[in-house]
């Protein structure tokens, strides 16, 4: 593990921007259902991916839930000697955690854990931290370290060590999360670490941007800037809506064959590498997978015939005068138990099956959000 962290601080680095390998892993679906545990984890802790996303007043609960299908994830250090985790890099939270040496929840047990008595740059803080989920919470002390994010070094970052985990944390295929939303979002009351970086000097603009591959490797976070070899075209930039400390956008409409099928007269929706569906309001979903001939199976995913997928339509998301265009292949999820759709309800998100179609940039001096095509 360690010298595969080393390998990527040789990674090249053009015009100070920083490229982050971001691995695709087995889903905490598969690892479940390999075990023959997947319906008993559904029931246990419910999907609603939607619920992170209420105004903080709404939040008796959660800001994440149990997502089975996130996949994506990268390698940070934290401390001197660093300690390397995996971290999901979230556009949809703003803290940075990870399990504490002292974790006791079964989840810590699958999952690194950091040694504070091991690194020479630790320093406690005076605080503890408490994260509700929907199904259960993480809660621990904060912390202050070096992290190192490939050749990166970011100074006395705070951070949130874990003393204890929901449940469904054990089969995920990363160890903590680092947030990539903005400073109003924190719970650790800190600012975020992306924030540092530009604040530190540590990067040439204040963007970042992502590329999600369909393969186990391939995908890349880009610090800094943008790297075009990872889209054709142009960039569409798309204005935030509204100050939602998320990455808020306005969709137009949905449509399919030149029919609105969802999101008449537009609607908000959250830019979310943390979150594996695209989501919106249950008529509207059931409205796009009647059009898509897709059934209910018992769990409540939407299924289809792997057959005919191929004939199925595009579906266009017209979002500030462009077109956005998702082929079948990129919104069926094809697994071990068949077919089904990538479209699940909640509030409207476009998570990692819209972000592997377009590449995607996230414009904090300019408060926008750019897709362009991903090759």
């Amino acid at each position: 593990m360690k010298s595969a962290f080393v390998l990527l601080t040789f990674l090249a680095v053009s015009q100070g921007i920083i490229r982050i390998p971001l691995m695709r892993g087995k889903s905490a679906r598969q690892e479940l259902e390999e075990r023959g545990l997947f319906e008993e984890y559904r029931r246990k802790f419910p999907f609603n991916p939607a619920a992170k996303f209420l105004p903080r007043n709404e939040q008796s609960v959660v800001p994440l839930t149990f997502d089975p299908d996130t996949t994506y994830y990268g390698e940070i250090g934290i401390g001197t000697p660093p300690q390397i985790f995996k971290v999901l890099f979230d556009t949809g939270s703003a803290d940075l955690w990870v399990p504490s040496g002292s974790c006791t929840s079964t989840a810590c047990e699958n999952h690194s854990k950091f040694n504070s008595s091991a690194s020479s740059t630790f320093q406690a803080g005076t605080t503890t931290f408490h994260i509700s989920y929907f199904s259960g919470y993480v809660a621990g002390s904060i912390g202050y370290e070096l992290i190192q994010i490939s050749d990166i070094h970011v100074d006395h970052q705070i951070f949130g060590l874990t003393e204890t985990e929901s449940g469904f944390m054990e089969y995920v295929p990363w160890d903590g999360i680092l947030g990539l939303a903005f400073p109003g979002l924190s719970h650790e009351g800190g600012t975020p670490i992306f924030n540092n970086m530009w604040n530190q000097g540590k990067i040439p603009q204040n963007m970042f941007s992502m590329y999600l591959s369909s393969s186990a490797e391939g995908s890349m976070l880009i610090l800094g800037g943008l790297d075009s070899s990872y889209y054709t075209g142009s960039l569409q930039w798309i204005p935030l809506y509204k100050a939602t400390n998320y990455w808020d956008i306005q969709i137009q409409s949905i449509t399919i064959n030149g029919n609105t099928v969802a999101c008449s007269g537009s609607c908000a929706a959250t830019v979310d590498s943390g979150t594996s569906f695209i989501i919106g309001p249950e008529q509207d979903i059931n409205n796009i997978n009647g059009w898509l001939g897709a059934s209910l199976n018992p769990d409540g995913d939407a299924t289809v015939t792997c057959s005919i997928t191929h004939l199925l339509p595009d579906i266009v998301f017209n979002i500030n005068g462009f077109s956005f265009t998702l082929p079948p292949s990129a919104y069926i999820i094809k697994s071990t138990s068949g077919c089904s759709t990538g479209f699940s309800s909640g509030s409207w998100i476009l998570g990692e099956v819209f972000m592997r179609q377009f590449y995607t940039a996230f414009d904090i001096s300019n408060n926008r959000v750019g897709f362009a095509q991903a090759v």
